[in-house]
């Protein structure tokens, strides 16, 4: 964790890169906040007052908050990792396969109201084995990837060996599927996604976070508002079942 929090300590993007590049020659906001990252648990999850994600929508402007801090949180055995742009959860695989959390070939459960599977102009070239493999994970994901982008190069690399996307109503209702890694986006919370009950939605995710081992969660401030979305990320974790 030292070096991720070495890395993830509080930055500017000010370039046209990464979530930066939306709409950017349009904008008069140019830069995006890259929280710092700090060991922690759901409970310190609290909307930051930095912007995050900005893109030019009919002519005009949205600006959008991102978290005040990403956490690292340890519980049960499980590793999770919460911030806001869902491209983060690339470095945080890596760092998770250097360290043996999980193996390469490992089945990817994805709770998202998108698929993310949009290809980045280049893929992810360094050996997972090298030392240099977190940094330059780190560089990729905060120059080359972006929200939509960033599933492709991890299948690509063997991170995983499928992804199961879970997004509609038949999933929801069913038992789902059983993975060592989940990756949950809380715009699966948004208005876009009120046609499937919270509270069905809310014990789905309870049963795959039981299952899993490792697990990311974005909370996805252009797509759900911040404030919504970390009220529900709360309710989730509040019972009394524990996550083993």
């Amino acid at each position: 964790m030292d070096e991720l929090e070495q890395y993830y300590c509080g930055f500017y993007i000010d370039q046209p890169v990464s979530n930066n590049a939306f709409s950017f020659e349009s904008r008069r906001f140019k830069r995006i906040y890259v929280a710092p990252l700090v060991r922690a648990t759901v409970n310190d999850v609290k909307v930051g007052t930095e912007a995050a994600f900005c893109e030019v929508v009919d002519d005009k402007e949205i600006v959008r908050n991102g978290l005040r801090s990403f956490v690292y949180w340890k519980t049960d055995e499980k590793h999770i990792f919460i911030f806001d742009n869902h491209n983060h959860a690339f470095v945080f695989w890596v760092w998770a396969l250097s360290r043996g959390i999980f193996n390469p070939g490992a089945r990817l459960t994805h709770i998202d109201q998108h698929k993310d599977t949009r290809r980045p102009a280049a893929g992810f070239e360094e050996d997972l084995k090298s030392p240099r493999a977190l940094k330059k994970a780190f560089e990729y994901t905060n120059t080359v990837l972006n929200v939509g982008n960033f599933i492709p190069p991890a299948l690509e690399r063997g991170f995983f060996s499928e992804v199961i996307h879970c997004d509609h109503s038949a999933v929801f209702s069913s038992n789902g599927p059983a993975s060592e890694v989940l990756d949950i986006d809380m715009d699966i919370f948004s208005r876009d996604m009120n046609y499937i009950p919270e509270e069905v939605k809310i014990a789905f995710i309870r049963k795959q976070i039981r299952r899993a081992k490792f697990i990311t969660i974005a909370t996805s401030p252009y797509f759900i508002e911040q404030e919504k979305g970390v009220t529900i990320l709360h309710q989730i974790f509040q019972s009394d079942q524990r996550w083993s």
